[in-house]
């Protein structure tokens, strides 16, 4: 039988291979932050959506390769003869041992090429397969790389691979799976920072201002002339630091951080309210279709300091470090967390909307 050679096809690099992969690089970046973020700043929500959107994107990419698996699955692959330059058994314990080919495959309307692939062979079988020897394979059009092993060829297949022999295609041959290319590896490296700096620079008033120095913490600190402080508002959240000797359980002061984040956003409802000694953080609600939300304005700021001064001194923590409030309505009705945290532990407790606590976590509890 005599072969024809000649270069494999080219690889073909598409566009949609590299927005994939600057959209997976995204999704697994803001997954990645969002975790990290969520717990260090004990947010919830954010730590929940970093649970959730790798699964709703793996959900989602499934369901939209369903339409071309179901098309692949629908075209009828091309049978042709191939010779096996070489094989080695590459592990498994099981009766079916992995086994990795180099073979020559012969199309009847095309050049030869050379391929390599790994399929699993039955231990009785495995001596079927030997160097030189020639089998039955099967591809889909259009990907000659795919190639699979016909263990149980027909008859007339059987027939052919008994009666002829053919010389080795060269080595330039080669043909393999397309490479994702450097661009697809650039766009998935630039989309996870992507991902990951819009989360962290979100949140960045609330990593890089908390107050962890170690130092003991009063409930209610005295109330200092100072007017330094400063306001971050962007469409997503805002942000309100106070300066050294400040306290927002300090008289007013809340209500008027609030009223600086809230100012010409009188219909806007806000995901989450944390707030510590002095940093206050919104997170406001997304246009269009909302998750429950709360209205900044509404909360029972005037029970905020007695509630702080339970949680530093009845729930356990004799030295207490840091202390934060979480507002939110994840449950569907407004409700209130106070975390403390110190040498023991942390220990919290929960308020409804109107500062009414319903239940207490001592530290170690």
């Amino acid at each position: 039988m005599t072969i024809t050679t000649g270069a494999p096809p080219p690889a073909r690099r598409s566009p949609v291979a590299v927005a994939r992969g600057f959209l997976t690089g995204g999704v697994v970046g803001t997954s990645l932050a969002a975790l990290v973020v969520g717990a260090i700043v004990e947010n919830e929500p954010l730590f929940v959506t970093g649970a959730v959107l790798p699964v709703g994107y793996g959900l989602l990419f499934f369901l939209a390769g369903m339409p071309r698996r179901a098309r692949e699955a629908a075209v009828v692959p091309r049978t042709v003869l191939a010779m096996i330059e070489d094989l080695e058994a590459v592990g498994g314990e099981s009766s079916d041992v992995p086994v990795r080919f180099e073979l020559t495959v012969a199309p009847d309307d095309g050049p030869a090429y050379r391929v390599e692939i790994t399929q699993g062979i039955n231990l009785v079988d495995l001596s079927d397969y030997r160097p030189h020897g020639v089998v039955v394979v099967q591809y889909p059009p259009g990907r000659p790389w795919r190639v699979r092993i016909v263990k149980r060829p027909t008859p007339e297949w059987e027939e052919r691979a008994a009666s002829v022999l053919f010389d080795s295609a060269p080595r330039t041959a080669r043909v393999a799976a397309p490479s994702k290319g450097r661009a697809s590896g650039f766009a998935a490296f630039f989309g996870l920072l992507l991902g990951a700096a819009v989360v962290v620079l979100s949140f960045r008033a609330v990593l890089f201002d908390r107050d962890d120095t170690g130092e003991p913490l009063s409930a209610v600190r005295p109330s200092v002339s100072s007017t330094s402080s400063t306001t971050v508002i962007s469409s997503a959240s805002g942000t309100v630091t106070l300066g050294p000797g400040r306290s927002f359980l300090d008289k007013g002061e809340l209500d008027r951080a609030v009223g600086l984040l809230t100012r010409g956003r009188d219909t806007r409802q806000a995901l989450t309210v944390v707030v510590q000694e002095r940093l206050l953080s919104v997170v406001f609600s997304p246009t269009g279709p909302q998750p429950p939300g709360l209205d900044p304005r509404a909360l029972p700021y005037d029970r905020f300091p007695a509630l702080v001064k339970e949680a530093t001194t009845a729930l356990g923590v004799g030295s207490p470090r840091t202390w934060q409030i979480t507002a939110d309505r994840l449950t569907g009705s407004v409700a209130l967390r106070v975390s403390v945290t110190g040498s023991e532990g942390t220990a919290y407790l929960d308020a409804d909307g109107q500062g009414k606590v319903v239940r207490r976590v001592s530290a170690g509890g």
